[in-house]
């Protein structure tokens, strides 16, 4: 028997369902707001530094000696990464400085050191070199670095300018032609310190001549100011007690370990000596952001008329130059970082007043670390020595040419990297891996020397799977790289001499390195323990900035980091 039902039920019940999808969908909306709502607008500049030659440790070593508008400022109001690398086994200016912007490694972008060997040609060539063009105004050298040629893959800058129309401004400033070519990628603008003339130039692959700017700028010849000058200790004495005695490493010849450091040259006049000396100390630094101020005002950057973002690459080259010299044990190295420490904070003062801070999202980072010199790590009871490569180099080609019976089968070598002469390992009728495999044994018998990885286990993915290869595997490039690759133990480098240090390994005091990230409306502040490499930069950036990360980046987004 049917029962009566009233008309009206079928369409209340309709009607209540709609209710209740409605409210649904009010409440999920409201415990989950659109990303598009919440996205704060891009920011309008970018500013990306890198300091050359800083390890980490140097930032937390000397962070409560800071003052409150520089490093502190982006220690306290950004986000700061304590376990930082740049994860590459070759740690050197050009690599660090690639990994910045294409957030890619080596075997990728092409890059694998500040010289090479190239395969075909075996002479060495250096990273930025490009005898197409020539610096402005400047005498320029076949060697000279002018353009971002063998830089393989594009750089977020690029990005940048292809989201925009070309209508982003990227400029990139350094004490180094590498430092500012290798950041401002293919389509940005580099300028690079002249140590003939202690000039900012740029070459003629960005332009046929300088803007009325950079003209002014150079007219007023502020680099001639330090002339006579000393640099001086910023600190009272007490603070530099935990320092390494001066008397530690000797000086190298014509040069001196202490402060006062006093700058002029032989002549006694303003000249190229001069301009060279100002590299090792603050005031290259000064000069390179007081240019990054003029650069600034000259392109009206961060006050794009087209409303989109600007990006300024700064990369502050003196740090390295001093701690080669002296160590990162130093007092000469301490009080620079002091220095620096206050330069950022003018920078950043001038940047708030013109642009305003919380418009601007601040990167600091560097290319590489640093260990100390063996003279003190000796002080510390860890085994550390210069290893005279090209001593172990001519050992390794009379041991082949011995074992086998055919002259020259080592054919170059730019170490860490080192060239078989595949040619005459072929016409004489010997295997390649057999020769590789006697190289490599040889090595291993060296003092000094840990692992030696060839061609053919680079190729096969044949070679071990610890860090360290891992980091030897990035670094290598199948085009541009040798057949062997060697790894020094921690704490020994190839050099000579008696003093300074150098960097280029593996090894957690060279890969380790700061990495901080500054913006009010974009990054959460706090100190941060996960694990990041330098190439997350770029993938992070990109995402701020609402364009695709460049061609060969591997990095990641630093998620954890974002507002």
């Amino acid at each position: 028997m049917t029962k009566n039902v009233p008309a009206c039920l079928p369409a209340l019940r309709i009607l209540a369902t709609c209710l209740t999808f409605c409210l649904a969908a009010d409440w999920a909306q409201a415990a989950a707001p659109s990303a598009t709502a919440a996205a704060p607008a891009q920011p309008k500049l970018v500013l990306v530094m890198v300091v050359d030659g800083l390890p980490n440790e140097q930032l937390q070593r000397y962070r409560d000696q800071f003052g409150q508008g520089g490093f502190r400022r982006l220690l306290d109001q950004g986000a700061s990464f304590s376990n930082a690398h740049q994860a590459h086994g070759i740690t050197v200016t050009a690599i660090g400085h690639s990994a910045v912007l294409t957030g890619a490694y080596p075997y990728v972008h092409g890059i694998i050191g500040n010289n090479w060997i190239d395969p075909v040609t075996r002479k060495s060539v250096y990273c930025t070199e490009d005898t197409n063009y020539t610096y402005i105004g400047e005498e320029t050298k076949s060697s000279d670095g002018t353009s971002p040629n063998r830089l393989k893959v594009d750089t977020l800058g690029d990005q940048l300018r292809y989201a925009t129309g070309n209508r982003s401004k990227v400029v990139a400033v350094s004490g180094k032609d590498r430092g500012a070519i290798l950041l401002a990628g293919k389509t940005g603008t580099a300028y690079m310190y002249m140590d003939k003339t202690g000039d900012f130039a740029s070459s003629t692959f960005y332009m046929k001549q300088h803007p009325d700017w950079v003209k002014q700028y150079q007219a007023g010849k502020p680099q001639d100011r330090y002339y006579g000058k000393s640099w001086t200790a910023l600190l009272p004495e007490a603070a530099y007690a935990g320092d390494a005695s001066e008397d530690l490493n000797a000086p190298k010849p014509g040069t001196h370990n202490r402060l006062p450091y006093t700058y002029y040259s032989e002549s006694g006049e303003i000249d190229a000596g001069y301009y060279n000396n100002l590299k090792t100390g603050p005031f290259l630094d000064q000069l390179t952001i007081d240019f990054a101020r003029a650069a600034v005002e000259g392109e009206n950057l961060g006050r794009n008329p087209a409303g989109v973002p600007d990006l300024l690459g700064v990369s502050l080259s003196a740090h390295d130059y001093v701690n080669h010299a002296f160590g990162p044990e130093s007092k000469l190295s301490h009080d620079h970082l002091q220095r620096l420490d206050r330069m950022l904070a003018d920078f950043f003062n001038y940047l708030d007043k013109r642009i305003g801070m919380d418009n601007v999202v601040v990167v600091l980072t560097a290319d590489h670390g640093f260990p100390n010199t063996p003279e003190f790590s000796q002080t510390q009871h860890i085994d550390a020595q210069r290893i005279d490569g090209d001593k172990m180099m001519t050992a390794l080609g009379k041991h082949l040419s011995d074992k086998f019976g055919v002259a020259k089968l080592l054919s170059a070598w730019s170490l860490p990297n080192i060239h078989l002469d595949y040619e005459q390992i072929d016409k004489s009728g010997l295997k390649r891996e057999e020769v590789e495999n006697a190289a490599a044994r040889f090595l291993l018998k060296q003092n000094g020397i840990v692992e030696a990885y060839t061609r053919t286990q680079l190729e096969s993915g044949a070679a071990n799977t610890t860090r360290i290869a891992t980091l030897m595997r990035r670094a290598w490039n199948r085009e541009a790289s040798g057949d062997l690759m060697v790894v020094t133990k921690p704490y020994w480098y190839f050099g000579t001499g008696i003093s300074g240090t150098s960097h280029g390994s593996p090894y957690a005091y060279d890969t380790n390195v700061p990495l901080l990230i500054m913006g009010k409306r974009w990054i959460k502040p706090g100190y941060y323990g996960q694990y990041a490499e330098v190439v997350d930069i770029a993938p992070t950036l990109a995402n701020l900035l609402h364009v695709r990360p460049p061609s060969g980046a591997e990095g990641r987004v630093l998620t954890e980091t974002l507002r």
